[in-house]
């Protein structure tokens, strides 16, 4: 049975399954009906040195480049509409080939197009994200979202991190406005 966090929650994944290497990070949601327009969330990776920031671009992982050099992280693919049951995107993430300098691994989701089409995470709801040991399939932690956000365009859900030789995950539930751009631009990705 898998531990659920609340939000600023964090786990010893190192403690919780010691053999754990290879995790699958899934992300799922609902959207509450509006007028009919589509909802295209999508999920994000970045990859953090101790300052807080990427070491340069190709540290984003995203539907555009979706496997860091080191294929330490790779995403699964883009989930257009967040039909059906489940996980609506995964990340892949491999603990054993993180690059010593990563200090953090931050897992996002943005809504595409967000501004233009007028949509905010105030209507997304059943938001989740959990961590699977992709070997034995055994959910490890999950994090609910919740709905305490309005306006925002963008919200880091969790981190995974490491803190004294061993692995952590963090329930982080920031919203941010801006979109992907903001968020990208945060980590200190040029756009």
């Amino acid at each position: 049975m898998p531990i659920t966090l609340a939000k600023g929650g964090n786990l010893s994944l190192s403690k919780q399954d010691p053999n754990l290497t290879r995790a699958v990070l899934g992300l799922g949601w609902d959207v509450r009906s509006t007028d009919g327009q589509d909802f295209d969330l999508d999920a994000s990776a970045f990859l953090l040195t101790s300052s807080g920031k990427v070491r340069s671009d190709a540290d984003f992982i995203f539907y555009n480049q979706m496997k860091s050099v080191d294929g330490s992280v790779e995403h699964t693919g883009d989930n257009r509409t967040g039909a059906g049951e489940g996980d609506d995107e995964q990340i892949k993430i491999d603990l054993s080939k993180v690059p010593a300098d990563v200090q953090t691994v931050s897992f996002t989701v943005t809504i595409h197009d967000a501004e233009a089409r007028r949509q905010s995470f105030g209507q997304v709801r059943n938001a989740f994200i959990r961590l699977v040991n992709e070997q034995t399939q055994n959910e490890i932690v999950r994090f609910d979202l919740g709905e305490d956000f309005s306006t925002e365009t963008a919200v880091i859900f969790a981190e995974v991190y490491r803190n004294a030789g061993e692995w952590k995950f963090r329930a982080v539930g920031q919203g941010f406005a801006g979109g992907l751009g903001a968020l990208a631009r945060n980590y200190g990705i040029s756009i």
